[in-house]
């Protein structure tokens, strides 16, 4: 089973103004916008939204935006040209002044507003105003949406200034998020696992803020110093940023009655979504009941296959609410998130997170936001009740669904051909007992080894004879189950494509971020680089460097092994 893909490109846009003619907002021209918003963007304090899809929005420019980087990848799939990146225009564009827009680009760009549910229960004290209507796009700006080789996407800045949801903050990204931000999507993206994207990551050389963050080498679990960090937009891009806390936030104003068009706002939300992300894959021609019960199983199909995705990685979402939910499926918010190396299926990045949104509970906490979607667009269903019934069916199927697809991710991991329960929780037992590394672990595994001292590259601490014992046993039995499945040599290649050999590991990260804010982006770029072909064999020099346990000094250290806020 391989998860990479290769782009494909129709034309190269080499000029600011051929990109511009890309434009088409269907967004903005389909939906309803805030009624009390300004026609001109100048809209940057906190306040209550009460109806409309989206507030019109001007970013706030970065003071000397400077180069960082961009995704090649990318600009290849959309048919860009790399100098684009360099060019004049775009920079000021992408680094949050729109002032050199021109038809049929706008000078404005949209922030939305969601809901907020953590596990099925609806919360609104996060809002400043208690209502749950100043809650949204604090410093997420969208600003552009085009056809790009056929395909629509939206570009949105992440720390491109205070909107109506802001909450009273400055609607800045600091450096350190946008860097984890650009390369994790990066990263996400070459694992083939479904994810929003980046396209560039730009630095004022003179705008700072001031944020808490830690100290060197702390073990504190809060941070305890205060910050002044370079400013920077980094640019995500998505078929949509729809939420499944956006489609709540619509379904609670219509079962409240919020306004005269409360429930027409809800429908057009949901039609929208299925425009947006669904709409190659369900039928036009059926009627709305059951495009909706279509819509619903898959979302389904994508959410689980993306949480299994998450577990095959290692990847752990660290607070995966509904408003961090993309209602397309893909991974979305890359804020408290984490990568796991000692394998502990309560591994959790975010000190706030809980273990309710640690490594194994993401499949419930998935479940969770599944339910808020269902009861999101259930509403809509309540004329037809044979697809009602259809529509239930599927959230009551979740969870059987969901072990569905995390029984074939393991099986795949393991090279086998079907789940077998048993290997898998002495398996399990086995790596907690061992505190082995996740990615390094599954990686030597899949070269097959007859002997367990192949394995012990990956273990960080020193194992007992009766542990050695055991392990032997399981691989033996492992790999009696692995060659009656076929050749071993065709089994290697396929489990080689399904674990990564380079895993993002948090400690490799800060030096190439911290390096970063004194304007040195060379090894931003290396690792954007590396990163770019996780499961390759590469160079010598990289596999000494980046194939590796984490130095024992590293444990338990403030922003390496966890942190409070993403900034």
């Amino acid at each position: 089973m391989s998860y990479t893909s290769k782009p494909s490109v129709e034309h190269c846009v080499t000029t600011f103004d051929e990109f511009v003619r890309l434009a088409d907002y269907l967004f903005m021209d389909t939906l309803n916008g805030d009624p009390d918003a300004t026609e001109d963007g100048i809209d940057h304090r906190s306040r209550q939204v009460f109806s409309g899809h989206y507030v019109p929005v001007s970013p706030t420019p970065l003071a000397e935006p400077e180069y960082v980087t961009h995704s090649s990848t990318f600009f290849n799939e959309l048919g860009l040209s790399d100098e684009l990146a360099f060019d004049a225009e775009f920079r000021q564009v992408f680094s949050g002044d729109l002032s050199v827009a021109h038809e049929p680009m706008r000078h404005v760009g949209w922030a939305t507003g969601y809901a907020l549910s953590i596990y099925g229960t609806e919360y609104t004290q996060q809002c400043p105003f208690g209502t749950g209507n100043g809650y949204g796009d604090g410093r997420a700006i969208s600003v552009f949406e085009g056809i790009f080789n056929g395909q629509r996407w939206e570009m949105q800045l992440k720390g491109g200034g205070s909107t109506p949801y802001c909450r009273g903050a400055d609607g800045r990204a600091v450096l350190r998020s946008s860097v984890r931000e650009f390369l994790a999507q990066e990263y996400m993206q070459t694992l083939g696992v479904p994810t929003s994207r980046s396209l560039t990551l730009y630095v004022s050389q003179s705008e700072t803020v001031v944020r808490p963050w830690y100290s060197q080498d702390s073990h504190a679990t809060d941070p305890d110093i205060l910050v002044d960090n370079p400013v920077a937009i980094s640019t995500r891009v998505a078929p949509s940023f729809l939420r499944v806390g956006q489609l709540e936030l619509f379904a609670r104003r219509a079962s409240s009655n919020a306004h005269p068009r409360a429930s027409e706002e809800l429908r057009m939300i949901v039609s929208h979504l299925i425009e947006r992300e669904y709409k190659s894959d369900i039928n036009q021609n059926l009627v709305f009941a059951d495009q909706l019960v279509e819509l619903a199983k898959l979302f389904r199909q994508r959410l689980t296959a993306l949480v299994a995705n998450w577990l095959r990685v290692g990847y752990c979402q660290g607070n995966y609410n509904s408003d961090n939910c993309a209602a397309g499926g893909f991974t979305l918010d890359y804020g408290p998130f984490g990568f796991c190396e000692i394998f502990d299926p309560e591994f959790q990045p975010w000190t706030g997170g809980g273990r309710h949104f640690s490594f194994f509970n993401q499949p419930n906490a998935a479940e969770a936001n599944y339910h808020m979607f269902w009861a999101a667009v259930r509403p809509l269903l309540k004329e037809d009740t044979e697809a009602l019934e259809h529509f239930d069916q599927l959230r009551r199927g979740f969870a059987e669904e969901m072990q569905k697809q995390l029984q074939k991710m393991w099986a795949a991991k393991l090279g086998l051909t079907g789940y077998n329960s048993e290997l898998f929780k002495k398996l399990m037992q086995l790596m907690t007992h061992s505190e082995v590394d996740y990615t390094i672990f599954f990686r030597e595994l899949s070269h097959i080894p007859e002997d367990l001292s192949a394995l012990k590259k990956s273990f960080y601490s020193k194992t007992s004879q009766e542990l050695d014992e055991q392990w032997q046993s399981w691989l033996n039995s492992w790999r009696d189950l692995v060659a009656k499945d076929g050749n071993l040599a065709k089994i290697s290649a396929n489990m080689k494509q399904t674990n990564p050999k380079y895993a993002w590991r948090e400690w490799v990260i800060v030096p190439a971020y911290q390096q970063a804010m004194q304007g040195d982006y060379a090894l931003v770029r290396e690792l954007q680089e590396v990163l770019s072909y996780p499961y390759d064999e590469q160079s010598q020099e990289v596999e000494d460097k980046y194939y590796r346990l984490r130095p024992r000094a590293l444990f338990n250290v403030g922003g390496v092994s966890h942190y409070s806020c993403s900034s």
